[in-house]
């Protein structure tokens, strides 16, 4: 079985993850390719197209979500996903089971007393008007039947797993700030979410998950899988798929698995200064996360924290600051290294701020 160094799988994900150079992609093939773009801040996903797309306007990216072809939603992990309206609704059903867990783990006294089913019924119910609502509305209409309950856990629990919910624009929508307001995702794109499949039939909607997956973050192990989409019963459709897959290992040893043809770049391939947003794929795709940050700088991948990339690895972190973006390095830049970052940031400032400023600060490292 080949090995493939620590270099090889980092180049191997940024192309993956259309980082190595910018494709030539409408944002909704994009979104499609990436399986998804994290959302939960909204305005982040369009930083993670700008630093992938050539010439990426971020009114496309608007225009997708008000001509619902994309919809933020709660999907892999229980995070709120940018998806395309094709994939929520297939993958939702898939979903659900860890979704339902997921809420638990956090609030399972709360629902000691509580039939999910029912729940789900009321929330259904007051739902069926067609009538966009908060959370804080949702769960105020079926509060009196679960007095037992707190009001938050049975709010997430509707929104986030039991009713497949869309986050209405103008959420989400370029340089426009909105709460949340919820719409069952059938509603909102006028299709069904496709049904569960069968118990003992072919997880068919698992195996396109898998091909998917090492699509966009391959080659990638098992773990890394259920890391991406948090759903644990994948196995199966892993094993039924395994026939078009070829294999390796990484330099712990561990098997990765990857779809035959897909992009493998040489370890030695130049990679570009890239701005990454909050909570990018390319980091949080991973369970072995390594292959794109250093153990000692994991937790900026969860803390919300925005990164760049320099050589592919992540060596600094940037925010925005009156109109100025500011690079604060992990490392002494060598000065090219310094001026890439320099003008990538400018680059950047001109994106973020609709062309008014191209303002950049790299804050010096001792």
């Amino acid at each position: 079985m080949t090995a493939l160094s620590l270099r090889a799988l980092n180049r191997a994900t940024l192309a993956r993850q259309l980082l190595l150079a910018r494709a030539d992609l409408t944002a909704l093939e994009a979104v499609a390719h990436l399986g998804g773009l994290q959302a939960q801040e909204p305005q982040e996903p369009f930083t993670g197209l700008w630093s992938r797309l050539r010439g990426f306007a971020p009114g496309e990216l608007s225009d997708l979500l008000t001509g619902r072809r994309v919809v933020r939603t709660h999907l892999m992990r229980r995070t709120v996903h940018l998806v395309t309206a094709d994939d929520a609704l297939a993958w939702r059903s898939r979903h659900d089971a860890m979704l339902r867990q997921k809420v638990l783990g956090v609030y399972r006294a709360d629902f000691a007393d509580v039939d999910l089913d029912e729940l789900a019924e009321a929330g259904r119910k007051v739902m069926s008007d067609g009538e966009p609502r908060t959370m804080a509305e949702l769960t105020r209409a079926v509060a009196d039947r679960w007095p037992g309950a707190a009001p938050r856990a049975l709010g997430e629990m509707l929104v986030a797993a039991l009713v497949p919910m869309a986050q209405l624009p103008p959420r989400g929508v370029w340089r426009t700030k909105a709460g949340v307001r919820n719409l069952p995702l059938a509603t909102w794109l006028g299709r069904p979410v496709d049904p569960a499949e069968p118990d003992g039939g072919p997880d068919l909607v698992g195996q396109a998950l898998v091909r998917r997956y090492l699509a966009a973050y391959g080659p990638a192990s098992t773990a890394d899988l259920r890391a991406w989409s948090g759903v644990a019963g994948l196995p199966a459709a892993v094993k039924a798929v395994r026939g078009e897959l070829v294999s390796f290992r990484d330099e712990r040893g561990r098997e990765l698995l990857d779809l035959p043809d897909a992009p493998r770049p040489d370890a030695d391939t130049a990679a570009p200064v890239r701005f990454l947003p909050a909570f990018d794929n390319a980091i949080l795709g991973y369970q072995d996360r390594t292959r794109v940050i250093d153990d000692e700088n994991r937790l900026l991948s969860v803390a919300g924290e925005r990164v760049l990339l320099v050589d592919g690895r992540v060596a600094g972190t940037w925010k925005t600051a009156d109109g100025t973006v500011v690079a604060e390095p992990l490392r002494r830049l060598t000065r090219t290294e310094r001026d890439e970052v320099a003008e990538k940031g400018r680059q950047l400032a001109l994106f973020l701020s609709d062309g008014e400023s191209e303002r950049v600060s790299v804050v010096p490292r001792a």
